[in-house]
């Protein structure tokens, strides 16, 4: 064997040796992922045949029917998710975990409206779908859209928040100019205020259907992760100006639908892109970044906690 060939075959055995040394790591870490994915997976899918084979009472309201009482079209719902419960996957959970960490902010002397929680995902609230008259005029007829793992997607809100396994979930209820909501009594509401709220329900029909038939044709489900990872670590190294997509995507997608619900103010693409979900928790009267700006006499109300769970 000449001297070229030797060490052609020491570089093939060290080649071989190393390739061998990373295959082995690999499937030391995959066992124990593969085993959370399989535990997290069963787990939300027992607790999702729980909800649809409970037992409701005719005519009895359970704490959730009270929660989803308070809830209108354009109301916004925040999450504060544990990211080891995240069923969809290994990639999901490290993309909630890299949204906890770059996104969200819950020191002691934030300016946020909620003290406590790490919140990186947002819902909007849209009408329901209407397919009998009872449909129409139920007014807990609501749906949830966000974007997940599975698409852009609107759920049913009673049923969205029962299968959650959030450590806490916090209502904010929206409100346009003059109206009045959680009054014992009862008011009747002025015609504008009607006006406004008739509108906020027709353009959130037509953005529910936009949005959920565009993530359809653009394979959303395939990219929701990706680009919510992307996003948070662009934000913590400081450099979303140059990002082309949202920092996140749950966060952006609520505000341009408000947006077209006429409730906040249109500003540029660059800041809807960084939008974060905390930024809701703030006034934008008192805060000139990072915070949601509504129009003129717009406004959330003080949060609402609908879930509130152990910290640990």
């Amino acid at each position: 064997m000449t001297p070229s060939d030797a060490a052609k075959a020491a570089a093939s055995h060290i080649r071989r040796k190393v390739l061998t040394q990373m295959a082995s790591g690999i499937g030391v870490v995959s066992v124990p992922v593969a085993v959370w994915w399989y535990l997290t997976y069963h787990e939300r899918q027992a607790k999702l045949e729980d909800v649809r084979t409970r037992v409701r009472v005719p005519n009895v309201q359970d704490t959730d029917d009270l929660l989803v009482e308070k809830c209108q079209a354009g109301d916004v719902i925040l999450f504060d998710r544990r990211c080891e419960k995240v069923a969809a996957g290994p990639w999901a959970a490290i993309s909630c975990l890299a949204s906890r960490t770059f996104l969200c902010d819950d020191k002691k002397l934030s300016s946020r409206t909620v003290a406590e929680g790490k919140f990186d995902h947002i819902g909007l609230v849209v009408p329901g779908y209407i397919k009998s008259r009872h449909d129409a005029l139920d007014a807990s007829n609501l749906l949830l859209l966000e974007p997940t793992p599975s698409g852009i997607v609107a759920r049913d809100l009673k049923t969205r928040l029962e299968v959650s396994s959030s450590r806490s979930v916090v209502l904010l209820q929206l409100c346009s100019p003059g109206e009045k909501r959680n009054v014992e009594e009862d008011y009747e509401q002025s015609i504008p205020v009607v006006r406004a709220r008739k509108h906020v329900e027709t353009e959130l029909r037509k953005f529910r259907d936009r949005w959920i038939e565009l993530g359809k044709d653009r394979n959303y489900k395939y990219m929701h992760s990706t680009l919510g990872l992307g996003g948070a670590l662009v934000y913590g190294m400081g450099m979303q100006d140059m990002l082309s997509g949202p920092v996140s995507p749950s966060a952006y997608l609520v505000l341009i639908g408000l947006q077209q619900a006429a409730a906040a103010q249109n500003i540029n693409d660059r800041e809807n892109r960084a939008i974060k979900v905390e930024d809701f928790l703030r006034d934008h009267r008192f805060e000139e970044r990072h915070a949601v700006r509504l129009r003129p006499g717009w406004r959330f109300l003080a949060p609402i906690p609908l879930r509130e769970t152990s910290r640990s």
